[in-house]
């Protein structure tokens, strides 16, 4: 009997091993869940009757047990330097976007994790949408798969999609349950096989997450700093207000010793007269120095109605300088599909039905603690 779409489950949404679990509920061996595995993510095949080493029996299960369900494109735009952005169906009103950056010794894809954001950074285009839900472990999944397809990808060919940052729309770590089996998905060799080194998860700074993340998976880190201290913290991020910098840091450094990383990369948006003074940067370079640690100092890019403006060119490099000449490595991002709203903090998708209790000057530090805390 074939159960209507929404009984049946998506086989995005399973890591190897949940796979393996569900395949032998169907009375099947876990080589078949590897050989499922194989024709989704090395072959990009969303078909069961496609799928022709699998016994005709196991297929007829599928069909009436499973689906490959992608996210719906919605619409597609292409910037003048040859970045990416879709925007992607999660409901009938609520969408996402997804951006592809390709330079010339890689393919960088920038997937989303959530409909929204309810961590109200004060710089983010995404902060101010609200927070509507998180997305599933198929719909982050999805993104790659789909990227890859719409890329044209071919079997046995050179990848396209080499590296992946959860650096879109939505705070990571706020939705681990889902999060987690992506990415292990993305590190399968029977899944994407992207090297551990090429999948970077960025967060806002849920401290308790980060201790756990260092359990669970094993990917490059990116914390969203954005100021060398605590007050001005606070004020672009309100998340500091429950887990200051100093906790945030102790964080950091414990997932590289769990996890035998390199360096945790600081992201720091520049904000004239904000955060840009030299002395803030001998401040940074006096917390991180001596740690493993790399400051990626980033163009603002801005949005409508916002109050903020984009330090200058010269600014950005004096800063730099401060910082290496303190002993921190540094580098200067280069803003890339600026021209479709698809640069660092410009996304925000569609999110019509929004919460808007979010961790700025709204709630209070109680309120704050529980929607960290919170990892559903």
């Amino acid at each position: 009997m074939i159960a209507d779409a929404a009984a049946r489950v998506n086989l995005l949404d399973m890591s190897r091993a949940q796979l393996e679990a569900w395949c032998a509920t169907l009375g099947s061996k876990p080589f078949r869940a590897r050989q499922l595995m194989n024709w989704i993510y090395k072959r990009g095949c969303d078909r069961f009757d496609q799928m022709s080493d699998l016994a005709k029996g196991f297929r007829a299960q599928l069909a009436a047990q499973a689906q490959i369900t992608l996210p719906e494109i919605l619409t597609v735009q292409r910037a003048s330097d040859g970045t990416c952005k879709w925007l992607l169906r999660a409901d009938s009103s609520q969408a996402f976007e997804t951006v592809y950056i390709p330079e010339t010794d890689r393919g960088t894809l920038c997937i989303s994790s959530q409909v929204g954001c309810a961590l109200d950074c004060a710089f983010c285009a995404t902060a101010q949408q609200g927070f509507n839900r998180n997305l599933s472990t198929a719909e982050i999944v999805g993104q790659v798969w789909l990227a890859n397809r719409e890329l044209g990808f071919r079997p046995g060919g050179e990848r396209i999609v080499t590296n992946v940052v959860l650096m879109g729309m939505g705070e990571p770590l706020a939705n681990l349950r889902n999060v987690i089996p992506a990415l292990h998905i993305l590190l399968d060799d029977l899944g994407f096989d992207l090297s551990r080194r090429r999948v970077t998860l960025s967060t806002s700074g849920l401290v308790p997450q980060i201790y756990r993340l260092a359990q669970e998976s094993n990917v490059a880190l990116a914390v969203s700093l954005h100021a060398p201290d605590d007050a001005l913290r606070s004020e672009l991020v309100p998340i500091n207000r429950v887990h200051p910098i100093a906790e945030l840091l102790e964080a950091c450094w414990h997932y590289i010793d769990e996890r035998n990383g390199r360096s945790v990369t600081f992201e720091y948006v520049m904000l004239e007269d904000i955060n840009d003074a030299p002395s803030q940067a001998q401040a940074l370079a006096r917390l991180l120095r001596g740690h493993p640690a790399k400051v990626n100092l980033i163009p603002f890019n801005a949005f409508a109605g916002t109050r903020f403006r984009g330090s200058p060119e010269g600014t950005i490099t004096r800063f730099r300088d401060e910082l290496l000449r303190a002993g921190v490595l540094a580098t200067v991002r280069r803003t890339r599909g600026a021209d479709i709203d698809a640069a660092c903090g410009q996304l925000v998708g569609r999110v019509l039905d929004r919460t808007l209790v979010r961790l700025g000057t709204r709630v209070g530090r109680a309120q704050a603690r529980a929607i960290a805390g919170a990892s559903p």
